[in-house]
């Protein structure tokens, strides 16, 4: 595929640190919100006595939500400007956070899903565009390798405060809004250094869902993973027979792991003429993982250990793909397909939580494993496919 000579990133080599540091800072504390969150909202259903299969559904909302979000923030932002869109999806954000809290009814926590998830899937799409248009060509793996680093921080902080501050009361629910909020503050600062969409996307939305299958198949599966296994993984590990406490620790060792991970990967895959090889590699080693937890349910300590490099392992399918997608587009192409790219693991949050809860309810704990395995073998099985039929 041919790469535009035009658009907002150019064939620039040098890194616009302020722009980077604002949108990063930013999408980094959402990703604390969202770490809290997610094993949070598990939790208190479970305490209230709803199903797996349930809460599965439940936290597909946030799929859902999503998924309509992902086609409309790029319009948004094109007419009101990436800053000023990104701030009130902010606002909204944090006041959803609370409104989980004082929803006691459970029906109440599916448009609550929407509006969280809807907003805080504009952050990721407008500070992932703003990312990708302020990296240099040469050394995008880099850049996205420190993005996801950061974000990992933030992802790996949620859990672990999780862990210290329990499931009761407001004050979780007060400290993920917090945290959104705080996200204001660097995208206020650098209001101006926001990427400008003044031209218009040359296809529609959804022909950008297929024009690099290699890297929007991985964000599918990434995000059938994450978002099933943060939201069931508490559950799983509970009944395995780990405390609450050491559930929300086996989370944050992902985290790390995360965080480990994403730089050495980012700059491997800078170093590499097809980033498909490393996808490819990266699902092979989270599907010989997810195989091994029925192994290892009995040793905490050895468990943290393989989901240490098991996470940042698995992680890297986002931000290889997100590499990958960066090295083919440019300007609005590259705003909608960061979009369709978000579209896509958005699906997989939705695809994810049910298939993993019922896999949960019909053949019992382990099916959060198999669930789990199954996923990556759809994309070993892609990869492979795109390997014989499309080697270029």
């Amino acid at each position: 595929m041919s790469e535009p000579s035009n658009g907002l990133n150019g064939h620039r080599d040098d890194i616009h640190w302020p722009s980077l540091f604002a949108a990063i800072s930013a999408i980094s504390a959402v990703g604390i919100a969202i770490g809290l969150g997610l094993p949070l909202l598990s939790i208190i259903l479970e305490k209230r006595g709803i199903s797996s299969t349930l809460i599965g559904f439940n936290s597909a909302m946030a799929g859902i939500a999503a998924m309509i979000a992902a086609p409309i923030s790029t319009k948004m932002a094109h007419a009101f400007g990436v800053a000023r869109t990104m701030l009130w999806a902010v606002v909204l954000a944090a006041i959803s956070a609370v409104g989980f809290y004082y929803a006691e009814q459970f029906w109440m926590w599916f448009p609550l899903r929407l509006v969280f998830h809807g907003t805080t899937t504009t952050l990721f799409i407008l500070s992932e565009f703003w990312i990708n248009a302020a990296a240099p060509q040469r050394r995008r793996g880099l850049v996205l390798g420190i993005y996801a680093t950061v974000l990992a921080v933030g992802f790996a902080s949620g859990p672990l405060l999780f862990s210290v501050i329990g499931s009761e009361g407001l004050l979780p629910f007060l400290i993920g809004a917090i945290a959104i909020l705080a996200a204001a503050i660097p995208i206020y600062i650098a209001r101006n250094e926001s990427p400008v969409l003044d031209e218009k996307p040359e296809r529609h939305f959804l022909r950008y869902v297929f024009l690099v299958p290699s890297a929007t198949v991985a964000v599918f599966v990434f995000g059938a993973v994450e978002a099933g296994g943060l939201s069931l993984f508490p559950i799983y590990a509970t009944r395995t027979g780990f405390s609450e406490t050491q559930a929300a620790l086996l989370l944050t060792v992902m985290g790390i792991g995360n965080m480990v991970f994403q730089i050495p990967l980012g700059l491997l895959s800078d170093r590499m003429k097809d980033r498909r090889l490393l996808l490819s590699a990266l699902a092979m080693v989270g599907l010989t993982g997810s195989l091994a937890l029925p192994w290892l349910s009995s040793n905490w300590q050895l468990m943290a250990v393989v989901l240490l490099f098991w996470g940042g392992s698995v992680s890297g399918l986002y931000t290889i793909g997100l590499s990958h997608l960066g090295s083919r587009l440019t300007g609005a192409d590259l705003a909608a397909a960061n979009a369709a790219f978000v579209f896509c693991y958005a699906v997989g949050t939705v695809a994810g939580p049910q298939a993993i809860g019922a896999a949960i309810d019909i053949s019992g704990n382990d099916g959060f494993a198999w669930a789990i395995a199954g996923f990556f073998a759809l994309y070993v099985v892609v990869s492979l496919g795109r390997w014989l039929f499309s080697p270029k």
